[in-house]
């Protein structure tokens, strides 16, 4: 039998790796700020750039993209390379690849602290950076598939399914969400306004989480567990299962983050059904992972490689039962915008992604050095820091969660709210955000000796550059792995059929839930008396937007008694039509702003924004004292006011060309209402811009709201 000679390009594996923990260390060091902001204002530096609000997006762009994205592609590029004996398509673009990626996450780390945001979650960064994502996103999937399709095994592996399914759905996913409409070099309008916004932008983010999150480290754990096991996969006939199911399910279960929103019951409901179906598909391949270690348990114990595997599958479990359970309508009612929700992301991002990517660096280092791994010892400290890490961030915030879920909706016997102060409930869970920095901080510090290990380990060996390999040619190579047995097979040796029935698959609840919404106006009701926004308010909305205000306060008012007396009126689907990004919020740090506007005069909000404990005593919120600082600018009122029109909004004809002038006599009586209440401005203050906006929240209903 002829056999072929090639090597294995393991540089670039080294590459991703270095830059997976580099940034890792960043985005978590960030994570840890974040947390500290949020019991000691003081951390925010009195600095536009290091608030709250810019860098919480920076430190979950930092922590998904940055440390998991180049994990993801060190794990996909060794073991594809390996499962298709053969070596990546082109050395070119793997390079292209990698330094495309770390520039994409430099762009972010810059864009992101400077206040230029799209404000979609997990999709923060402006069109440009978004153009990039996508050509480099390209270029790894032709990498992937010309090496796929000049392997020289016929079978393809199952991760070599979920890695297929990965590229082409986070693809779809990511140019669905960035139609956006440019206004400037780094600022754009979402082509979607309100409901139409959100459901687009929660149909992504729940599907980042599952096809960036989740689908390729499934891949990667049924390559590396049963290697570093030294056992096979408990069930392949489980392992197809699994995988179409899940990739069929998962699609549709972006709604159930709008859960009592202003979204037709319709698409809710949906999003509730397949959440709960979720459950099988997610569990199976947590068993399926479990039992590859069955009768290697005495392993587990002596190796941290598979002690960070083994609990990194647990936590993937654990996330996946929580996160149907969090679909429930009843569950969902207390936990939605609470701390519950950061407790469960981050079960998931800390133990299933964090612990798992660990592992795999532990194992792969001394393979492509050619040496063993430095300490064992202190890899198995880094376990057991890591895992502590987690309980101690965890825990606190399932406590801080319930806690304000209950607090919020408790009454007296005379039926008023017991806690009518938003205040009150923040004040309540201080201590619990203490512990959780506690537990940020002991996480970080198991890198540190990640890092130690892993130079010590490189050190004592010599990178691998082209490995070595042998195997014959494809057509002396007809079966592997079983796959004879299956029908299933069929497809396994077809690797652009198999893309091509992934599309379609994933397709189908996408289009089901997002097409009638973006086409037929009955599911979104209109509202005559609701208006565009002026021009002075739509510059407030985006200084708003900039300053990150939505990381920590909704504008969606629940159809809750607890709410509706606290807040005002629910929330109709017909007030957002204007709405361009939607800016309902997903965690409530601060109050809910859906009916800020009127409830305070212009100088309260002065105030607050100068001096925030001056209004609310005990208040965690930065000062924003550059706006009243900074000039507002208006040189691009009349091309945001043009973008509007382009994307529906009724503004009168010609209205572009007064825009500037209607702003100005807005800001000038805005102005002389404060100068009279002893605040001195020129009217021209990019304070008085958002004073604007926040009066106007609520304000085009005539309803009256609550205190």
């Amino acid at each position: 039998m002829q056999i072929e000679q090639f090597n294995y390009d393991n540089r670039i594996v080294r590459n991703f790796i270095i830059a997976s923990v580099v940034f890792g260390v960043i985005g978590m060091l960030v994570g840890v700020i974040a947390a500290i902001q949020l019991y000691y204002p003081a951390f925010n530096f009195n600095l536009p750039y290091t608030t709250f609000g810019r860098i919480r997006p920076l430190h979950t762009n930092a922590v998904i993209f940055a440390f998991v994205g180049n994990a993801i592609f060190a794990g996909v590029y060794y073991s594809l390379q390996r499962l298709c004996k053969a070596r990546l398509y082109s050395d070119l673009l793997s390079n292209i690849h990698f330094w495309g990626w770390q520039l994409i996450i430099l762009a972010a780390a810059v864009t992101l602290p400077l206040g230029l945001t799209t404000s979609h979650e997990y999709a923060e960064l402006e069109w440009p950076i978004d153009i990039a994502i996508a050509l480099i996103w390209v270029a790894f999937g032709v990498n992937m598939f010309g090496t796929i399709i000049k392997r020289r095994e016929r079978h393809m592996y199952v991760a070599i399914w979920f890695y297929i399914a990965t590229f082409v759905t986070v693809a779809i996913l990511h140019i669905v969400n960035s139609f956006e409409l440019p206004v400037s070099l780094f600022k754009s309008y979402m082509l979607y306004a309100g409901v139409q916004d959100a459901l687009v932008q929660w149909w992504y983010g729940h599907n980042a989480v599952a096809f960036f999150l989740t689908t390729p480290y499934l891949g990667m754990m049924y390559y590396f567990l049963p290697k570093a096991a030294n056992r096979p996969v408990y069930s392949y006939k489980l392992s197809i299962v699994h995988f179409w199911t899940l990739i069929f399910l998962y699609i549709w279960a972006g709604p159930h983050h709008l859960l009592y929103t202003s979204l037709p019951n319709w698409a809710q409901s949906l999003g509730v059904v397949f959440s709960i179906m979720l459950i099988a598909p997610s569990w199976g391949g947590m068993i399926n992972g479990l039992l590859t270690l069955r009768g290697a348990w005495d392993k587990v114990r002596d190796e941290p490689v598979l002690k960070f595997f083994a609990v990194a599958v647990t936590a993937y479990g654990m996330a996946t039962f929580e996160g149907p359970m969090l679909s429930l309508k009843n569950v969902n009612a207390i936990a939605h915008f609470t701390d519950w929700i950061v407790a469960h992301v981050h079960v998931g991002a800390l133990g299933w992604n964090g612990l798992f990517t660990f592992g795999m660096f532990y194992w792969l280092v001394p393979k492509i050095y050619g040496v063993k791994l430095h300490s064992k010892s202190l890899a198995n400290t880094h376990f057991w820091i890591a895992t502590l890490g987690i309980l101690f961030y965890s825990i606190p915030m399932y406590w801080s969660g319930f806690t304000q879920g209950m607090m919020w909706k408790e009454f007296l016997p005379e039926g008023m709210l017991k806690y009518p102060n938003f205040l009150e409930t923040t004040l309540q869970i201080i201590p619990m955000y203490i512990m959780r920095s506690i537990g940020g901080t002991l996480y970080l510090s198991g890198i540190f000796l990640l890092i130690y290990n892993l130079m010590k380990t490189a050190g004592a060996g010599k990178l691998i550059a082209n490995e070595a390999a042998e195997a014959p040619p494809l057509e002396n190579n007809y079966v592997a792995h079983g796959a004879h047995k299956y029908w299933h097979k069929a497809f396994e040796r077809k690797p652009l059929t198999f893309m091509v029935l992934t599309i379609v698959v994933i397709l189908i609840g996408g289009i089901v839930e997002i097409v009638p919404l973006l086409t037929i106006k009955s599911n979104i009701p209109t509202i005559t008396s609701v208006k565009p926004y002026t021009p002075l308010e739509l510059q407030g909305r985006d200084i708003y937007i900039r300053e990150g205000c939505v990381n920590c306060h909704s504008q969606m008012i629940r159809p809750f008694r607890s709410e509706t007396e606290r807040y005002g009126e629910y929330s109709k689907a017909g007030e957002f039509v204007y709405d361009h990004p939607f800016l309902w919020g997903s965690k409530r740090t601060g109050p809910d702003l859906m009916r800020i506007g009127g409830k305070y005069p212009d100088s309260w909000h002065y105030n607050h924004m100068m001096e925030p404990g001056l209004m609310s005593p005990g208040s965690i919120m930065p000062s924003y004292k550059w706006l009243i600082e900074n000039k507002l600018d208006i040189s691009n009122t009349r091309d945001k006011i043009v973008a509007m029109k382009t994307l529906g909004v009724p503004y009168p004809k010609g209205f572009e060309d007064l825009a500037e002038a209607d702003l100005v006599a807005q800001a000038k009586g805005i102005g002389i209402k404060l100068t009279k209440e002893g605040y001195p401005v020129e009217g021209d203050e990019e304070i008085i811009a958002l004073i604007a906006y926040l009066q106007r929240m609520g304000t085009d209903i005539k309803l009256s709201t609550k205190n």
